[in-house]
């Protein structure tokens, strides 16, 4: 079947103008996603003036991210300088993890899913690192925290002990884990506050306390070990408390988590620990006065041991919770 000719009245008339033609609308614009708003939480004793501004500057540098910080001086007015950031100062030095939970309380009304916790000597060697971390979020939704790889300065040396899982051989792994880095962690802030933050132990432990309670409301933990950050590669034995408060505080974490039964063989274990390893980098009496006295303080601390079916999903995960 043929068309018919056009009719004359639809034909162009050349003695009427002709419109414009329509102006090319280019090529199309990738639709950009809103930045997700993350709390961080910076904590400070003006004793590393170097290191902070290395962490401010890399923070400030990151992309894709609206960030709400807090700047917590322990003990002390915070000499850093960071625009738009909260300061808070507390007049004694109340230990990292209180220091910390006060800098996310500060932070509270942002409105962030995240908060972000950023020893003061750490860093981010590329602008994406806490937009990454967030990505990895999304695409695991039952992890209420997303633990990045740490290294030191050369983007390479992982200390075993900064490895969050028992299995540390290979550090480029990812996975799901059952304790954190403290000093570099991204955590869903509903999730942070609804178990009441850090417990107050003034140094050591405090990551394994967060992650025991984090699991018990039936989440994970995530390890994006393509994700990289910076800090400097030191041994936690050059702090003098390091014996006592961390015999002390595996004390505390055993009667605050465990249940019952499961006390006797985590302390024993861990007791057995710490005596082969005082044979290598000392303090063993240090570390006997620390047990000592997390036993005598025990009822100090708030008792809510966890689930036998968190115990059942921590050893499945390869960190059955007497380790």
């Amino acid at each position: 079947m043929f068309a018919s000719p056009p009719d004359a009245s639809d034909r162009p008339d050349a003695s009427r103008p002709t419109a414009p033609p329509e102006p090319s609308p280019g090529p199309p614009v990738p639709s950009r996603r809103a930045a997700t708003a993350v709390d961080v939480v910076l904590l400070t004793m003006n004793d590393r003036p170097d290191e902070e501004a290395e962490a401010v500057r890399t923070l400030l540098a990151q992309q894709d991210v609206d960030l709400n910080i807090a700047i917590v001086g322990n003990g002390c007015h915070p000499r850093l300088s960071v625009p738009g950031a909260t300061v808070v100062a507390l007049p004694e030095n109340l230990g990292i993890p209180e220091g910390r939970n006060r800098g996310a309380l500060a932070l509270r009304g942002t409105g962030s899913e995240f908060v972000f916790f950023l020893d003061n000597d750490a860093s981010f060697p590329r602008p994406d690192v806490l937009s990454r971390l967030v990505a990895e979020a999304g695409r695991y939704p039952r992890a209420t925290y997303v633990q990045p790889r740490l290294t030191g300065p050369d983007d390479t040396t992982t200390p075993r002990r900064w490895v969050p899982r028992l299995r540390a051989g290979d550090p480029g792994k990812p996975g799901t884990i059952a304790t954190m880095t403290e000093g570099v962690v991204l955590v869903r802030r509903d999730a942070f506050d609804a178990v009441g933050g850090w417990a107050d132990f003034f140094l050591y432990h405090e990551g394994i306390d967060l992650s025991y309670r984090l699991w018990d409301r039936g989440r994970t933990g995530w390890y994006a070990a393509d994700v990289r950050m910076h800090h400097p590669v030191t041994s936690p034995t050059r702090h003098a408390l390091f014996h006592r408060l961390a015999a002390r505080n595996r004390v505390w974490l055993a009667y605050r988590n465990l249940p019952g039964p499961l006390i006797p063989p985590y302390l024993g274990i861990w007791t057995v620990v710490t005596a082969l390893r005082s044979l290598r980098d000392g303090g063993r009496r240090e570390s006997l006065q620390g047990l000592r006295e997390g036993w005598a303080t025990r009822h100090d601390q708030v008792r809510r041991p966890m689930s036998w079916r968190t115990v059942l999903r921590l050893s499945l995960a390869g960190r059955p919770p007497v380790l």
